[in-house]
């Protein structure tokens, strides 16, 4: 079993990386731990300034990080089944969610983002709101109790939802293997009433907000994004589409964290 699931491993990085000219270096590449060397040196976070407490890291995992983290879901056998799409867990984490989850407070707390204006500023961390948490959040034991992996094949989705009140605030999500869009609405919809024709329109607010998570990508949600914001994602062919393109579905993996609340 340990042969084959070594041989899996292989595979997966062959697929990212192609074929080595040196055995000794395939053999450097097969990883021993199930989840490595996560933290990308320089991630860039990207603030969406139509969601306040919404951020997205596009380049939160390298190709090879992907590979890794993707092999040590596998080995978890969660998905033996077609018919077996979802794993929870909680309290105790499986060792590379909990490395997983220092890596997301690793590249909040060391990286440079991208403001509402466009301009780069570094994180600080004495701070309530200069970045992607809260340090009320950043800095809580643990950072993440609870885990959910999904895996979606082509044309599967998830209808529009506010995460359970169950969970405190903060929530991250890792994206893996296709590409895909998330559109935000609020919560509750509002309307204004137009001066020349007394009618009531939809606020402009309430449309939906796209957001494209490549592989590899992290998004996360606190405050209004977390609490008054649904997400959702529709793979129906026809709506998975990014600037005028269609997005080519392939089976799309997500690893979302989340902390539950404590009770009293």
């Amino acid at each position: 079993m340990e042969a084959e699931e070594g041989e899996e491993e292989r595979r997966i990085l062959k697929e990212v990386f192609g074929d080595s000219s040196d055995d000794e270096e395939d053999e450097d590449v097969s990883l021993e731990k199930p989840y490595d060397n996560i933290i990308n040196p320089n991630p860039n976070w990207e603030r969406i300034k139509e969601i306040n407490g919404l951020w997205l890291c596009r380049d939160f995992l390298s190709l090879q990080q992907q590979a890794s983290l993707i092999s040590a879901i596998r080995n978890e056998g969660w998905f033996t089944k077609v018919s077996q799409n979802q794993a929870m867990r909680f309290g105790d984490l499986p060792v590379w969610a909990i490395e997983l989850s220092a890596s997301i407070r690793e590249a909040i707390c060391f990286s440079e983002y991208v403001s509402e204006i466009g301009g780069e500023e570094t994180c600080d961390l004495g701070t309530e709101e200069t970045g992607p948490l809260p340090s009320n959040l950043l800095w809580r034991e643990p950072l993440f109790d609870q885990l959910i992996t999904n895996v979606y094949q082509p044309g599967e989705g998830i209808c529009a939802h506010i995460d359970l009140m169950r969970f405190e605030d903060g929530i991250a999500i890792v994206s893996l293997e296709s590409s895909c869009v998330m559109h935000f609405t609020r919560a509750e919809r509002q309307f204004c009433s137009s001066v020349e024709s007394g009618e009531e329109k939809e606020d402009p607010l309430n449309m939906k907000i796209p957001i494209l998570l490549i592989p590899g990508s992290l998004i996360v949600m606190s405050g209004e994004a977390r609490y008054l914001w649904k997400h959702e994602i529709n793979r129906k062919q026809g709506f998975q589409v990014w600037e005028g393109q269609e997005i080519c579905q392939q089976k799309r993996t997500s690893v979302t964290l989340r902390k539950l609340c404590e009770t009293k």
